[in-house]
Order: structure tokens, then sequence, then C-alpha cells
């Protein structure tokens, strides 16, 4: 141990890196400059990693085969409450590590999980406020602020709010004159508590991986849930004191009229969590108790992921492929709000995004930037909308088109016509499947015979809940299971995993851990062009489609059931609508 010590006083992380192959010796000067003039007080990991000269995993790699230490997954581990009792949160985030158990052989000897190793004065402090010597372990920053989050977010949101209804008592009598007012909502969203809790609550949620936050008015609470894997979960509540201040901050943050609490608005804001910017889609809405605000969040470079990360088996892919390399046509992907739609949409959109086409989008909102490409953000107030925008778009010379969705006929239209005088054309539609999608352009309008010459392929989606990998169980499938999953043979032996504990941190005792896609590929043939052209309704064109090997939701649901990466009540949630009796 003191060995250790004594060489960790001698290097530091720069050199260390240098040392092991990880930046070059002009990165590390550069990066020593930067720490210097642009971002003092910051962390040189931090700026390595800003500068894109390594990455967090590197690091810790790094870290451990030069200090002969190990590396250690806080995601995987429960920290027993008696170890966190030990620090003060404080203290955790002034040097990003966290205690997580004592050495089974020296009870002495605490377990520390550290971003820097190297970190003497965090090593000894930890010693001096415990009393205990520290074992060293490698982990990353982001592994550590989550595992600081989930143990100590709900109870610092807690100490911030207590801190602003002290903060609002003591000065009630200053501010009598202003609380009767509008200038009320002004001045609390000024009070430090309120911005610090705002802060906290995202935070949290990006952390535990929430797509959405939802703050909601009760009679004498405020509730706050986070939507995880598509499921709602409560994550916290406060007294309703708090709300008027907590909604006004919202919505300065994001561009929106504080005075105006009858009508719904709709705003965007953006935030950095874990040095990771997320924009952020804010929608109030006025209920009986007051304002319900609908945080979506959005990483912005996870909207244009490789079409591999998709979820696509590879069979499926080559169909993904073969109907984006047409030149021109409309392709459509379908499927409920919140089944990666646009995910979909912008990783098609980075596949065609070459130097020689001109691609130009319309979208409400523009969810991502997209480097090279032309967005268009539809404003009905001003008289921008998706027809309007469309035919003016026609006049810019495009190669490639993308509509947000197609909402009404004349949109339909624009987007057919334009699909067929050479332009590819890829937009959206809400339908349940691959056939009703064709149909449903039918029903707005559209001739079948303008259907048939423009749509060269659509895509359904869905998104399914993945099994826990740190406490999914594996059992045999029962026999009603056996036959919602297809099995005809009563006999036959089948394995299905199933959620685990209800203690496990990985998932927080959900039992699902992330998602995946599941996709039903419909490129159109020359039969589907038939059918499609004599009218025939959405059942006689799934048929066609499976004859040339189309797969149903249902079929890919299923097929992920059988390999263990989802569980049978997802293929039941997922695809209820294509069960057979």
């Amino acid at each position: 141990m003191d060995k250790l010590v004594g060489f960790a006083r001698k290097k530091r992380l720069g050199d260390l890196l240098v040392d092991a192959g990880v930046i070059s010796q002009d990165q590390l000067v550069k990066a020593l400059q930067v720490q210097k003039t642009e971002k003092q007080g910051e962390r040189l990991g931090v700026v390595l990693i800003d500068l894109g000269f390594t990455d967090e995993k590197q690091i810790v790699e790094a870290l451990k085969a030069q200090l002969k230490i190990q590396s250690v997954d806080l995601s995987t581990l429960r920290i027993p409450e008696e170890i966190i009792r030990l620090l003060d949160e404080a203290v955790l985030r002034k040097y990003n590590l966290i205690p997580f158990k004592f050495n089974e052989k020296n009870p002495n000897l605490l377990c520390v999980a550290m971003s820097d190793p190297l970190d003497i004065r965090a090593m000894d402090d930890v010693s001096i406020i415990t009393g205990c010597q520290v074992e060293r372990f490698a982990a990353t920053p982001s592994d550590i602020a989550a595992a600081i989050d989930r143990y100590y977010g709900n109870a610092e949101a807690l100490r911030v709010a207590e801190q602003y209804t002290r903060e609002k008592q003591e000065q009630a009598k200053a501010r009598a004159a202003l609380e009767t007012g509008s200038g009320n909502d002004e001045n609390n969203v000024q009070q430090a508590p309120i911005v610090k809790l705002l802060g906290q609550i995202i935070e949290q949620a990006v952390h535990r991986r929430a797509s959405d936050i939802h703050i909601e008015p009760m009679e004498n609470q405020v509730r706050i849930r986070f939507r995880v894997d598509g499921v709602l979960h409560e994550a916290m509540r406060h007294d309703i004191s708090l709300h008027a201040a907590l909604i006004a901050r919202i919505k300065i943050v994001s561009g929106l009229d504080i005075s105006e609490k009858r009508r719904p608005q709709d705003g965007r804001a953006t935030s950095i969590v874990d040095r990771q910017e997320y924009d952020i889609r804010v929608s109030v809405l006025p209920t009986v108790y007051g304002e319900k605000v609908v945080m979506r969040l959005a990483q912005k470079k996870a909207l244009t992921l490789d079409k591999r990360d998709l979820g696509f088996p590879e069979d499926e892919l080559k169909k993904f492929d073969h109907i984006l390399s047409h030149p021109n046509g409309l392709i459509l992907v379908t499927g409920p709000t919140g089944s990666g739609k646009s995910t979909t949409l912008y990783t098609a959109l980075n596949e065609l995004n070459v130097e020689g086409v001109n691609i130009i989008t319309v979208e409400d909102p523009v969810e991502a930037n997209l480097n090279g490409v032309n967005q268009v953000q539809v404003n009905e107030k001003a008289g921008l909308t998706f027809s309007s925008a469309l035919r003016s778009i026609l006049r810019q010379d495009p190669d490639i088109i993308m509509i947000g969705e197609i909402r009404d006929q004349e949109t339909a239209e624009i987007a057919v016509k334009a699909s067929i005088t050479g332009h590819l054309v890829v937009s959206t539609l809400h339908t349940n499947s691959s056939a009703n999608t064709i149909t449903r352009l039918a029903d707005m309008g559209v001739e079948n015979y303008l259907i048939a010459d423009s749509v060269v392929g659509v895509i359904a989606q869905r998104l399914v809940r993945r099994v826990c990998p740190a406490c999914g169980i594996v059992r045999e499938a029962t026999a009603g299971e056996k036959k919602i999953l297809g099995i005809k043979d009563p006999a036959r032996r089948i394995n299905v995993r199933t959620p685990g504990h209800k203690e496990c941190v990985r998932c927080g005792g959900t039992g699902y851990y992330g998602r995946i896609g599941i996709y039903e590929i419909m490129p159109v043939t020359a039969d589907l062009r038939q059918a499609i052209n004599r009218g025939e309704n959405a059942d006689v064109l799934e048929e066609i489609a499976l004859t040339h090997g189309m797969k149903t939701l249902r079929m890919s649901a299923i097929d992920y059931a059988l390999r263990g990466i989802t569980t049978v009540e997802e293929v039941q949630r997922v695809a209820y609508d294509d069960e057979e009796d």
C-alpha cells in the first residue's frame, strides 16, 4: 500500500497516460495548456476527454495497468447503508469518489472507487474523516457521478427544497408586495435553491436513463416521475409550495411566457450533464391543480446512430439497405409515439448524407442538428406549415427530402408527387403495421395508382425492453407462454428469461435495462404494387408481403424472446394487435 502511494506521489495522471500509450506527449502539452487557460479548475482527465484525445474507459484501463489496482463497476453493486453514512455528499462530489465496501480481510481498509486514484489529497481527506485506510479502485467519472446521485440524489433534492422553503418564509414580509402580482414568479426564479433543484431533477433523470420527466401538481404535493424504458416510475415528491417557482424556472430556461398560465405552451432548452449536451423539449399543460410539465430528454448525438446500432438482424439490415438504395420514391417509417421513428429517420439521413446530395428536412420540432443537412422548423403562426414548406423546398433543387410527419391529405399528396418526380422522400406516419400504412395513405385521399408508383418501402417499428443482464432468470416456459410464442408442440422444452429480484442495482429493481427495436420491413415488390393499384385491404397486402419474406412485428418480438433478449410479457405488450387467436 505504501509503495503504491509513493508511486502515486511521484506520478501524475498525464505522465501515466503517456507512459501507457493512451495519449502522446504533444496531446498532454495541449491539454495542460487548455486546462490552464480555458478550463481552470477542471480535472486533467476531463479536459483530455473533452478534447477527444481519449475516453473514460481507456483512462481506467491505463490506471489499472500502471498502478496495479483493480477497477469496479458501481452499476452492479449495492452499497451498504453504513458505508453511505461515512462521508458527506459534498466530499464525494468534490473529489469524484465513493466508498463501496470494507476490505473482507481488513475491516479498517475502506474500498473507494476513484476517478483519479492519483489524488493524494482526496485519499488523505477520506482517511481523516472516516478513520480508515483507503484501498483505491479505478472507476469512470460518469459511473461515480451516477452512483452518488443514486444514493444521495433524493436527499440533496429534499435539502434544496427545504432550503427554498426556509428562504421563502424568511423573506415573506419583504416580498409581500411582489407576491400579489405576476412579479412573484419572476422573483422566485432568481432563488438559487430552485435553480439547483431543477438541475438535480434533470441530472437524476439522465443518470436513471429517463426519456421524459413528468412534473405533476397534486392537491398538496408535486409529484415527479421519470419514464425509463417506456414505463413511468415515481422519483420524488415535494410540497406544493415549490410548484409555482419550479414551473417558472422551467419556463424561463425554455423561452416560454411565465405570466401565461391558462393555455398550453411548448418550448426547448438545453442542459449539460456529465459533459454531454441534452436537448430538452418542454410541454406545459394547465390542469385543475396547476400547470403540469413534461420534459423530453434527448442526447443530441444519440439520434444519429450507426445503422448497425439500431438493432436490425442481418437479414433485416439487407432489406433496410435495399430500400435506402433507391434514388427516388417514398420511404415511410411508422409506429406509435416513442417507438424510435425519429432515431431511424436520422440514422437513414446520416447514411444518405454524402457531399454530392442536397438534403432538406421539414420538422416540428427539429430534434437534432445534422451537419450538411438543411433543416427547416415548422412555424404555423408565421404560416410555415408542412405543406407550405414542402412547396418552397421543391424549388430548392433537393435530392432528398425528409418530412417529420405526414399529418394531412395536402402534405401526403405533395410528398407522393415529389417522390414520383425524381426525389427520395422519407417520412413518418402513425399506423400499427406496414400494410396499414398503405391503406392510411389511401384513406387520406391519395389515389391508389400514385401510392403504388411512389412508395418503395415501409418500416414499422416498436421498442421492446431488454431483460436486465445482472438479475434476469432463465426458466422453462409455461404452456401459456409457449402458446404466445407460437410453439405448436406443448411437449417441446423452451427456455425463456424473466426479470429477477427487486434489489438489483443495475436496473433499479424493474427487471429491465435498455430497449431494442423490433422491425417489420416491407419493400414494395411488383406483386404488392399491383395489389395496391387494385385497392386491396391491409390483410391482403400483408399476406403478399409475407410470401416475399417479410417478418411481422410479432415474429421479430418472438425471436427476441426465444433468444432471451426480452420477455414473453413484452411480446404481448408490444405486439398485442398482431396476436392470433
